[in-house]
């Protein structure tokens, strides 16, 4: 049977393997494990994160509240979704974005906001699918690296 809920202590090895699943996924650099499970011990303060539980964890939603939002309103916003691979197609993601509906919704907030790559086409009919609005109008920004620091010292 699948549990969704808020991620506990006792859960953080298994989203640290969700983790570099993902990372391995997006073809991008993971830290080490260690590095990952002492930074879920202190995840910034606002950060939550469900787990999908089946006997062991398959899947995550990362997000945080928001504010301001359009009509000064509060939202939530999702970081990451990941659902392992053996477990894709199954209604896994949909579940997680059930779930985190249901959360904005019972806690008052009025949306949920995320990005998604372009060039993901199965990402992109999975959202549209759920009914999400695209706001092209809109574009993402990335303050990083050498940027970031070279605005900080400025």
């Amino acid at each position: 049977m699948l549990d969704i809920r808020l991620m506990m202590m006792a859960d953080h090895a298994g989203v640290a393997a969700l983790f570099m699943e993902m990372q391995q996924y997006y073809r991008v650099w993971c830290p080490p494990r260690e590095t990952i499970l002492t930074d879920l011990a202190k995840l910034p303060p606002g950060t939550e994160i469900f787990v999908v539980d089946n006997g062991h964890l398959i899947g995550f939603a990362a997000f945080s509240a928001i504010y301001p939002g359009p009509g000064l309103a509060s939202g939530l916003f999702l970081k990451e979704l990941f659902v392992s691979q053996a477990h894709r197609g199954g209604g896994i993601g949909r579940l997680l974005m059930k779930r985190l509906a249901a959360l904005a919704v019972e806690r008052g907030y009025r949306r949920i906001d995320w990005t998604a790559d372009r060039e993901n086409t199965g990402l992109l009919s999975f959202y549209d699918d759920l009914g999400a609005a695209r706001k092209e109008e809109k574009l993402f920004y990335r303050l990083d690296k050498d940027a970031l620091r070279e605005l900080a010292e400025d």
